[in-house]
């Protein structure tokens, strides 16, 4: 063997340059390779997949809302037909409230009427009799009748003493005069006045005292 053949031969202990390089080169190559298939082809996939699982979840949200807002529906259409239905009683409530106060006012009417009658009947009795005639007893009598229908219905005459002091609710002054009642009180009664119940119906007309002569 030459000394050149010698220089040639490699030895077997020795690592070969390019075979390591090649390797280098390969298992970059499959990363790069790994990486690719992580970040590129199979990321599309998985974003679709997301994109997908949210527009269903998107999709059921407003499936949800929908159906709330249906059931929204239906209950103001229960509430708007049960508040037609309490306008429409209150209506014919107060027909039948209406209807009852006439029926109340008039059949009062009509007792008033069958009890004051009597007295009418008496008073035209009485204007019946002859000239000179002493009427005075059958009037009496008949006032004391007409009293009792007052007092039944609960009226009351309005008729202050002299001297009592002068109430502006249930006392009308007709005009003021010299007496010997203390200045502003009542002197007279010129025509009583009638009051029922917490109400005057009439006031009663009356002269007030200047308080001296």
């Amino acid at each position: 063997m030459s000394e050149d053949d010698a220089v040639e031969v490699e030895s077997p202990g020795e690592p070969d340059a390019t075979a390591d390089a090649d390797a280098s080169e390969t298992a970059d190559t499959a990363d790069t390779a790994e990486e690719a298939g992580t970040d590129g082809t199979d990321a599309e996939p998985a974003l679709a997949d997301r994109v997908a699982e949210h527009d269903e979840a998107l999709a059921e949200e407003v499936a949800d809302l929908e159906s709330e807002l249906e059931e929204r529906r239906e209950e103001v259409d229960e509430l708007t037909s049960k508040l037609a239905r309490v306008r429409a009683d209150f209506s014919n409530y107060k027909q039948r409230a209406k209807r009852k106060r006439e029926e109340i006012r008039e059949r009062a009417s009509e007792s008033l009427v069958e009890r004051i009658a009597p007295v009418r009947n008496d008073l035209v009795r009485a204007l019946d009799q002859e000239d000179g005639s002493d009427i005075r007893p059958g009037v009496e009598s008949t006032l004391e009748k007409f009293d009792e229908v007052l007092d039944e219905e609960g009226v009351e005459p309005i008729e202050p003493e002299p001297g009592e002091e002068v109430d502006p609710a249930r006392h009308q002054v007709m005009l003021r005069v010299d007496s010997d009642q203390p200045d502003g009180t009542v002197h007279e009664v010129y025509e009583p006045g009638y009051e029922m119940g917490d109400r005057v119906i009439s006031e009663a007309q009356v002269t007030v005292s200047n308080g001296g002569e």
